[in-house]
């Protein structure tokens, strides 16, 4: 079967000459949109201008500005729009540009606030003292507060932030590792765990996703009684016993923590205030510091619960010493989610023999 050409009526195969002038120079008339070196480097020279622009809009020093990357400048600048948007300029925020470098160094860790949907909105500068990395370090982690935790946790993590968004003002605590920079992990042998305890606050009314943000302060967890936190923390007392574990001094904030003065628990034994689950472990690391078994702050180190005076269970991680012929102890106080955190990683007691 022969095709003619709808034009000349000449056979199609014998003839191509026929067509339009226009369709024959169709392939050739995207020619001067295609891609060239010279436009991707036009582009690039735009995305750099624009880059510029906002990193000169940054309010850090100049110094700082020279040391981002292109991934720190959009970090910081979405972090920006995001913080305009749940706190426009007519509205001071809570936290946060009001609060000067020597009140952030007075706190026991660092500022951070999350919008409705979990993004960082807002780190406070001294972050860098207790992760050893800078707010815009941290975010080039992620922009999610998932992205600077530990991935095991998020799915609790979840669910405590959207019981607080359900509940605006009921105060909430999760603990977990949080991202650290490598000479840290070098140093210390891993990531900070931290415990972050904070509420949802309505920032406008009325109260809707976009104007409500979680407000928290993280602090990290003490990883021994030496640590230079510690000395400035009023969660710690310390407390002296015989061999025997019987008191024969304590720190008068003991009364704070526990609501006992000094003179009614010296001459009890320690084990009185324990709570009957916790007798066994406490039992082993008496035995440890006492005999001398085991190197280190480890072994002499629990988390135990003790009778406040109110006949309430108090959670308390205990640093134990052996001194000559005494015992010391030195305890901080612990929130029920910290104490969890600790109990799971410590070593179940070991049968007495």
């Amino acid at each position: 079967m022969t095709i003619f050409c709808s034009h000349c009526h000449r056979p199609l195969q014998a003839e191509m000459s026929c067509l339009p002038t226009r369709a024959k120079q169709a392939p050739s008339a995207s020619r001067p949109f295609r891609s060239t070196k010279s436009a991707s480097k036009a582009r690039r020279d735009q995305i750099n201008v624009e880059l510029q622009a906002l990193r000169s809009l940054l309010p850090i020093s100049a110094q700082e500005k020279e040391r981002l990357s292109y991934l720190h400048t959009m970090a910081l600048v979405c972090l920006r729009l995001r913080g305009a948007q749940l706190f426009p300029p007519g509205l001071p925020p809570p936290v946060g540009p009001a609060l000067g470098t020597e009140l952030l160094s007075l706190l026991p860790g660092f500022l951070l606030v999350l919008s409705a949907d979990s993004k960082l909105v807002y780190i406070s500068e001294n972050v860098a003292q207790v992760l050893g990395l800078s707010m815009v370090e941290l975010l080039a982690q992620g922009d999610t507060v998932f992205d600077i935790l530990d991935g095991q946790v998020g799915e609790d993590v979840h669910k405590k932030l959207l019981l607080a968004q359900e509940e605006p003002g009921r105060e909430v605590t999760f603990v977990s590792e949080m991202r650290t920079s490598k000479a840290f992990r070098l140093q210390h042998g891993g990531n900070r765990v931290v415990a972050v305890c904070g509420r949802f606050v309505a920032l406008r009314w009325p109260p809707s996703p976009s104007t409500t943000a979680f407000l928290a302060l993280c602090t990290p967890l003490v990883q021994s009684p030496t640590d230079g936190e510690a000395a400035s923390q009023d969660d710690i007392f310390q407390s002296m016993h015989l061999l025997d574990m019987t008191l024969i001094d304590v720190t008068e904030s003991v009364t704070y923590h526990l609501g006992y003065h000094r003179e009614e628990l010296v001459g009890q034994s320690w084990y009185s205030l324990l709570h009957p689950e916790d007798a066994d472990l406490a039992a082993a690391q008496h035995r440890a510091v006492a005999l001398g078994a085991g190197a280190g702050l480890a072994a002499g180190t629990a988390v135990l619960r003790v009778l406040h005076k109110d006949r309430a269970w108090t959670w308390l991680r205990v640093w134990a010493r052996r001194d000559g012929g005494c015992i010391t102890c030195t305890c901080r106080c612990l929130r029920e989610e910290e104490a969890a955190h600790l109990r799971s990683r410590q070593p179940r007691a070991a049968a007495p023999p």
